[in-house]
């Protein structure tokens, strides 16, 4: 079982530094950060841009691997999120892992100032978003002409350090979206159903839909083992870092439905992920037992 950490982008980096550092210090295998132009009831504080992000962290850390949770379509073209994600990974020694979703409504749509796309539509350009952005990142030069996308001999030298190109790992909870992870995906994450009144609820969704994800594997004919599973906890009722007896519970449950990657969130003072440091601490103390148990 491997873990991860998301830091999100809401402080300035004289205070953040210190949390990458600290979490590959505390044994992480991955940190993340979130890809949002703003996010839900935090889009009035501070908040900053994954790529600046991501690429300040692999200049003070050395091993753990980084990661965008989730790159979002709505505002990233994939012939510039290429030549960024090369730089990152450069950058990073090739540490870098892609995140990908197919973006959300809410102010990461409206800010633009778009028309809003139906859910079939948002998948329709998520898919030809990834097509495209795997072509670019595997080849010296791309032209295309898309519904959504256009590149004209669009260039990925010197390429990324990672070969054929750093992982996709792709955000899929619906059936459309399975498709793309079998199809694309290294890894595919999931945040389970996002309205549900008990943890047990949850857990139990998220059953159904990692069985969904194993149909849809077979059916593409890739095997089970052929791409990574990541589950966010945080989606559950229950905040992963409330007490180690809660994290040490998910990261087990998530073991036994077949995830080989969990992804909680570093505490904030409140609102989201509202926690305590110190339980993080402690479970950071715990992260080679947890990874046994």
């Amino acid at each position: 079982m491997r873990i991860g950490i998301v830091i999100l982008p809401d402080q300035r980096w004289s205070e953040s530094r210190g949390r990458w550092r600290l979490a590959e210090e505390y044994g992480f295998d991955h940190a993340w950060t979130y890809d949002h132009l703003g996010w839900r009831d935090l889009v009035d504080g501070p908040w900053f841009d994954a790529v600046p992000t991501l690429t300040a962290a692999a200049a003070v850390t050395e091993r753990i691997r980084l990661g965008t949770y989730v790159a979002s379509p709505n505002f990233r073209h994939p012939v510039h999120f290429a030549r960024e994600s090369t730089a990152i990974d450069d950058i990073s020694g090739g540490r870098l892992i892609l995140g990908l979703g197919a973006g959300g409504i809410g102010f990461d749509s409206a800010v633009l100032g778009r028309p809003e796309l139906t859910p079939r539509e948002r998948v329709d350009r998520f898919a030809e978003f990834l097509e495209l952005f795997d072509t670019i990142l595997r080849n010296p030069s791309t032209t295309w002409s898309g519904s959504y996308y256009d590149a004209v001999d669009a260039r990925s030298t010197p390429g990324p350090v990672q070969q054929p190109r750093p992982p996709f790992v792709v955000a899929a909870n619906g059936p459309r979206a399975l498709r793309l992870a079998a199809k694309y995906g290294d890894g595919w994450v999931t945040t389970g159903p996002q309205a549900c009144d008990t943890a047990e609820q949850w857990w139990a969704s998220v059953a159904e839909t990692r069985e969904k994800f194993d149909a849809t594997l077979a059916a593409a004919g890739r095997p089970l083992d052929a791409v990574d599973r990541y589950l966010n906890l945080d989606s559950s009722p229950v905040y992963s870092l409330s007490s180690v007896e809660a994290f040490t519970d998910a990261t087990g449950r998530a073991r036994e439905l077949g995830f080989t990657d969990v992804i909680t969130h570093w505490p904030r003072e409140s609102s989201w992920y509202a926690g305590d440091e110190k339980v993080l601490e402690a479970v950071a103390a715990e992260l080679p037992r947890i990874r046994r148990s």
